[in-house]
């Protein structure tokens, strides 16, 4: 078996050999550079080595044959970590990683912790980010990746807060655009138009994917000031397309101003009781009209009750 040094020392010279072969070298010529057979245990063990740890990659010539190449970049990006960094660095590749989890995990003190994470956060291989459902916790991921929506919230979080504001500005300009088509000669959008609208016209500092904007565009349609359309393209494909409401949405409708489904005593309304339909003085006041707030008192056992055919009943304090 080979010792730990003689091995230290082989994985140096593939390093150093592959250092002068920037596309790479073949498993072949590598063999001669290092003077031993294609199989050396030795040498398949540091290559082995450098692969898990991704100093090398691997990749396949048209010839089918074997070429390892030095991963410069992740060299120079390392560069200056020591093994607590490294170790540190491992488990957030392994999976993005909540602070507490990770110094259970690592088994370092805390300063060497913090001092780790400053170290890979500077050279900008880590990043934290903050849970808009926990907000006192971080967790951190590599830095190239993006952080899902149930981390951050998606793009209707600014700072871990929730931005109606930015919501409802995009609502107005999403409106204003499908209100615009309905003057041309197509009359209607669709999504992916929205979408290009949205993008030319700079409203968001952050990439808004076309499920973000469908669902502004859903709650255009849940308010009653849009609709949509399924139909088939000239290629035969369905499309959906969004256009006005062409009609408003009440703000009120007659039945439900009647006054028993908000009656306080309508468990009690009976034909041949103190209280009947026959007798109602609130349902005498709704066929009528009355717009008046009005303070009722139908018997002694009872309280006093307001009513109006605008706000409903309320007990009088």
């Amino acid at each position: 078996m080979a010792s730990a040094g003689g091995n230290a020392a082989v994985v140096e010279k593939i390093l150093q050999i592959t250092a002068n072969y920037p596309d790479g070298i073949k498993d072949e010529e590598l063999s001669q550079k290092l003077g031993v057979e294609k199989t050396n245990p030795q040498k398949m063990m540091a290559l082995n080595q450098l692969l898990s740890k991704g100093k090398l990659d691997l990749f396949k010539s048209n010839m089918g044959e074997f070429v390892y190449k030095q991963n410069m970049s992740d060299m120079t990006r390392f560069k200056g970590c020591n093994k607590e960094d490294m170790i540190i660095y491992q488990l957030i590749k392994a999976v993005g990683i909540w602070t507490k989890d990770l110094r259970f995990k690592s088994n370092l003190t805390q300063p060497q912790m913090t001092k780790a994470l400053k170290v890979l956060e500077s050279k900008q291989l880590i990043k934290a980010v903050k849970s808009v459902t926990t907000q006192n916790r971080k967790v951190y991921m590599l830095f190239e990746l993006e952080p899902s929506k149930e981390l951050t919230g998606g793009a209707w979080y600014t700072e871990q807060e929730f931005d109606a504001e930015f919501i409802e500005v995009l609502r107005g300009h999403c409106l204003k655009y499908i209100e615009h088509q309905k003057h041309c000669s197509q009359g209607r959008a669709t999504l992916d138009e929205v979408v290009e609208f949205v993008s030319s016209s700079g409203l968001s500092k952050v990439e808004l994917r076309p499920e973000d904007i469908l669902q502004v565009l859903h709650t255009l349609m849940f308010d009653g000031k849009m609709d949509s359309l399924e139909a088939m393209t000239m290629d035969q494909d369905e499309e959906v397309y969004y256009f006005t409401a062409t009609l408003d949405v009440p703000t009120r409708e007659p039945l439900t101003a009647v006054p028993c489904g908000v009656c306080p005593v309508a468990h009690e309304c009976r034909e041949d009781g103190v209280i009947s339909p026959a007798t109602c003085v609130y349902y005498t006041q709704w066929l009528e009209g009355a717009g008046s707030l009005e303070c009722i008192e139908i018997d002694a056992a009872m309280k006093p009750v307001t009513w109006s055919r605008d706000f409903g009943f309320g007990y009088v304090e």
